[in-house]
C-alpha cells in the first residue's frame, strides 16, 4: 500500500515544480473573463520542456506566452531568494498592464492559508521588492535603460518586434552581460511578426541556423492551445459558414486552393478552416498570415511590397538543400578558398567536368557596412555557390574571385562595375589574367561603340537586370539554394523609382545583385576561354 503524503510533503512537492505550482496557486482571467488556476496548454508546456538559456519565440495572437513568462517569473522569484527579473515591452501602457497582471498573480496566492510566500515590501508602479531579497521590475523599450549595471536571473523581452527599430540591436547588447551567471538563468523573447528588424533577423537565423546560442520556438495558428482559448470564435465561425451553406458543415469539396494545402500537408481541420476563413473575412489575408502564421516565412512575408513574389520565395525556402560539409570540400578547394568554407563561403554542387559556369560578383570597401558578393550558377540555372563578407578587402577580394572563378571551370563572371567593381576588374585582367569576364556595350563620348568590362549599373539599368532576375526567378529558369539570398529578396522593394531594401541598417541587398549580375553572364552566354 503507498505511503499517503503529508500536508507538507506534498507543498514542498509543489513548490518545486512550477507546472504544479502554476495549478495550485496562480490564478489567471481567460478569455471568457473567468477567473481560473493556470493550467498549462500544451504549447506552454512543451516550452517549459524545452526553453535553453537564450529563447526567441514567434507565435500567433493571444496563444498565453506573456502570461507564462510573467508567472515563471514570479514563481522563480518566490522560490529563489536574492534574484532580480526583467519585463520590457514596446509601449508604457503595455508595461502598466502587464505589471498590474503580475501583481495581481501574487495578490491571489493563497497567503492566508500557506505561510511559504515573502511578503512584498514595496510593490508600485515600477517594481515589487519582496522580503526574500528577490526583485522584479517593469521597463519600457523607449524609456530609460534599466539593464545596465543590473544582474537578473530572467530577462523578458514582451513583443520586441514592435520595439523602435534603431534600438532593438542595442537591447539585446545590453541583455546578455545582465544575465545572472548561473545554470537556470535565462533571457525570454516572445513577439508576433511586425516587418523586417532585428528581431526578424534573429529569429530567421536561430529557426534556420542549428549552431545559433538562440533557440528558436514558433508555435503557428494550427496549436492545440487557440481550439480551447477561440472556442467561442471558433463557433461564431462554424455557424456562419452553416448559414451560408444551407446548414452543413465544411466539407474537402469546400476547400479553396490554399486550403487544400493547409489541410493535406499542415493538417488543419475543418473547424481550424472554417475559423481561418470566417477570420479573412472580416479583416485580410495579409492579417491572418501576420497575426495567425502557418510558417515563421508567411509571418514575416510582405507579399505587396516586394519586388519579387513572396510566395514562391517561401516555398523556395521550404525546400533549399544545405551547403556541403566542410569535410566534403575542404581538401579540394583551393589553399586561399578553405579559411572562407562555411562561414562566407558556401559550396551547394560541385563542378562538373566541361560543363559552363556563370557568376556574378558585387563589390564592397571591405570596412563593414556593404558586403562583397559572389553568386556561382550551372549552366542549367543551378546555383552552386555562394560567397558574403563585408570585411574583405577589394584586392583580397580578387583573389577569391579568381580562385573561385578558376575552380567552377573558369566560370563567366559578370562583375558590377561601381567605384569598387572597378579596381577589381583591373586585378582580375591584369594581376591574375582572368579572361572570362563580361563585356557591356557602351557609346563613348564621340558615340563610337566599344566593349568595357563589367556591367554599369544606372537608373535605366537597374530595373531591367532586377525585372530579367524576376523572371528567370519566379519561372524556374533558375534555381536559389542560398537562404540569405532568398531572404534578401523577400525585403528586395521599388519605391518611388528606385530599388534596393529599405527596411533597416542591417538588411542588405548585396546578394540580389550578384545573382542579378549571374543573370546577366547566362544571358550573354558566352565563353571567352575552353574547357
Amino acid at each position: 500500500m503507498a505511503k499517503r503524503l503529508t500536508k507538507e510533503e506534498k507543498l514542498r512537492i509543489i513548490m518545486s515544480d512550477f507546472k504544479l505550482f502554476a495549478k495550485n496557486f496562480i490564478k489567471i482571467v481567460d478569455n471568457f473573463g473567468n477567473t481560473v488556476p493556470f493550467v498549462l496548454n500544451p504549447e506552454q508546456e512543451q516550452f517549459m520542456n524545452e526553453m535553453s538559456k537564450y529563447n526567441i519565440i514567434l507565435k500567433g495572437r493571444q496563444i498565453g506566452f506573456t502570461t507564462l513568462s510573467l508567472a515563471y517569473m514570479l514563481y522563480s522569484a518566490i522560490t529563489k531568494p536574492d534574484t532580480n527579473y526583467i519585463i520590457m515591452t514596446h509601449h508604457a501602457s503595455v508595461s502598466k498592464s502587464l505589471f498590474v497582471k503580475i501583481k495581481k498573480m501574487y495578490k491571489n496566492l493563497p497567503h492566508d492559508k500557506y505561510d511559504i510566500f515573502p511578503k512584498a515590501l514595496l510593490n508600485n508602479r515600477d517594481e515589487m521588492f519582496l522580503d526574500n531579497g528577490s526583485r522584479i521590475i517593469i521597463a519600457t523599450a523607449q524609456g530609460e535603460d534599466a539593464i545596465s549595471g543590473n544582474s537578473f536571473q530572467m530577462i523578458h523581452l514582451s513583443e520586441m518586434a514592435k520595439y523602435p527599430a534603431d534600438v532593438q540591436e542595442e537591447i539585446i547588447a545590453t541583455c546578455i552581460p545582465a544575465l545572472a551567471k548561473n545554470e537556470s538563468s535565462a533571457i525570454i523573447i516572445e513577439s508576433t511578426a511586425f516587418g523586417f528588424n532585428t528581431y526578424q533577423e534573429m529569429f530567421m537565423k536561430a529557426y534556420r541556423d542549428k549552431e545559433s546560442v538562440w533557440k528558436a520556438f514558433f508555435f503557428s495558428w494550427l496549436a492545440k492551445a487557440y481550439e480551447k482559448q477561440f472556442r467561442h470564435t471558433f463557433d461564431e465561425a462554424e455557424n456562419w459558414f452553416k448559414l451560408n451553406n444551407q446548414g452543413r458543415r465544411m466539407t474537402y469539396d469546400d476547400l479553396e486552393h490554399d486550403e487544400k494545402i493547409l489541410r493535406d500537408q499542415y493538417g488543419a481541420t475543418y473547424r481550424q478552416l472554417m475559423f481561418r476563413r470566417y477570420y479573412i473575412q472580416t479583416n485580410s489575408l495579409e492579417k491572418f498570415r501576420r497575426e495567425f502564421p502557418t510558417t515563421p516565412d508567411e509571418a514575416f512575408a510582405e507579399t505587396s511590397k516586394s519586388v519579387f513574389d513572396t510566395n514562391k520565395i517561401i516555398e523556395r525556402l521550404h525546400h533549399v538543400i544545405p551547403p556541403l560539409e566542410t569535410k566534403e570540400v575542404y581538401d579540394i578547394l583551393p589553399d586561399v578558398l578553405r579559411q572562407y568554407i562555411n562561414k562566407n563561403l558556401f559550396i551547394y554542387h560541385l563542378p562538373k567536368s566541361k560543363v559552363r559556369h556563370y557568376a556574378g560578383v558585387d563589390v564592397a570597401s571591405g570596412q563593414g557596412g556593404d558586403y562583397s558578393t559572389m553568386s556561382i550558377f550551372d549552366a542549367d540555372g543551378q546555383q552552386v555557390a555562394s560567397f558574403y563578407a563585408n570585411d574583405i578587402p577589394v584586392y583580397k577580394f580578387a583573389e577569391i574571385v579568381d580562385s573561385l572563378g578558376r575552380f567552377y571551370n573558369y566560370a563567366f563572371i559578370c562583375v558590377e562595375r561601381n567605384s569598387y567593381g572597378l579596381p577589381l576588374l583591373e586585378r582580375l585582367r591584369k594581376e591574375y589574367e582572368y579572361m572570362n569576364l563580361l563585356k557591356q556595350k557602351v557609346f563613348d563620348q564621340r558615340g563610337k561603340r566599344k566593349m568595357q568590362l563589367g556591367f554599369q549599373t544606372t537608373n535605366v539599368t537597374k530595373p531591367i537586370i532586377i525585372n530579367d532576375m524576376k523572371e528567370m526567378f519566379e519561372l524556374g529558369l533558375i534555381n536559389i539554394e542560398c537562404v540569405r539570398t532568398l531572404e534578401e529578396m523577400k525585403i528586395y522593394q521599388e519605391k518611388n523609382g528606385k530599388m534596393g531594401n529599405k527596411k533597416g541598417q542591417n538588411n542588405h541587398d548585396d546578394l540580389v545583385i550578384s545573382v542579378a549580375m549571374a543573370c546577366q553572364a547566362m544571358k550573354q552566354a558566352k565563353y571567352y576561354v575552353d574547357i
